[in-house]
């Protein structure tokens, strides 16, 4: 039986991007899902957006939160479906079949988790792709160097966020890290990683916005690993950039 997906998306302040969110939902190809959005109170016409495309939404919540995360987690407790991914307001799907390969997968091998690659574009030209990043080259044990698949096509099953818990929203930045050692390294579920871009992201976003930024996320990162028992550092896990640098090397040369 096809399994049915949720996809979550939490925004606040985000009316130049939310509606093409919106469309890139309703535009799939695939009958058996739903879509959750969790509006953080927004003050700039957002909330009227997404109250225009409420027809099209399983639930629609609009309500001051303690974060993403938590918006995140809200977004989880209502979600219905087999597979729940996260899809952000910035984020967009590659394509209007994204979803349909996605639950195509998962029918033919259940997986606890399916996790692929993600397309970096231009805020100002969506069409523009500025970077690949690639969840190949994932393996758990890669955690302790900072490395991770791409959260934004993760799509893990419900029963593991009852079972194994949320987001936690001690973390400003990096919970959704911890939550992948927690699940994939700590309990070891299995995964499967399916071998081409799900999701196109703007860039610009939270986790990429400055230096302090980088620094906050690194440092929480290191708090993630070793929260969940796995040793680690902040130099090992700096080390990442430069096994980026290598791979995108190894890219270009091939």
């Amino acid at each position: 039986m096809p399994p049915k997906l949720s996809i979550v998306t939490v925004v606040y302040n985000n009316r130049l991007t939310i509606e093409n969110t919106l469309e890139s939902v309703r535009s799939q190809d695939y009958p058996h899902l739903e879509h959750i959005v969790i509006d953080g109170n927004s003050k700039d016409g957002t909330t009227e957006i997404i109250k225009a495309h409420q027809g099209q939404l399983s639930h629609f919540v609009s309500e001051p939160d303690r974060g993403m995360y938590d918006a995140m987690n809200k977004g989880i407790r209502l979600a219905t479906g087999d597979y729940i991914g996260i899809l952000n307001a910035d984020d967009f799907f590659e394509s209007t079949n994204t979803l349909s390969q996605i639950a195509q997968r998962l029918e033919q091998d259940p997986t606890d988790c399916l996790y692929g690659d993600v397309q970096f574009v231009s805020a100002k030209d969506p069409s523009r792709i500025v970077r690949y990043y690639s969840s190949k080259p994932f393996h758990p044990d890669r955690f302790a160097r900072g490395l991770m698949p791409a959260h934004p096509t993760f799509y893990a099953k419900r029963e593991l966020f009852e079972k194994f818990g949320g987001y936690r929203t001690d973390f400003k930045i990096a919970a959704d890290y911890e939550l992948l050692v927690r699940y994939l390294w700590v309990n070891k579920i299995s995964y499967q990683y399916f071998p081409q871009p799900l999701v196109r992201m703007r860039t610009g976003g939270t986790s990429n916005a400055s230096l302090a930024t980088y620094w906050t996320l690194n440092t929480e990162v290191v708090r993630a690993c070793r929260v969940n028992g796995l040793k680690t550092s902040l130099p090992q896990i700096l080390s990442k950039y430069f096994i980026k640098f290598m791979e995108l090397r190894r890219r270009v040369a091939t």
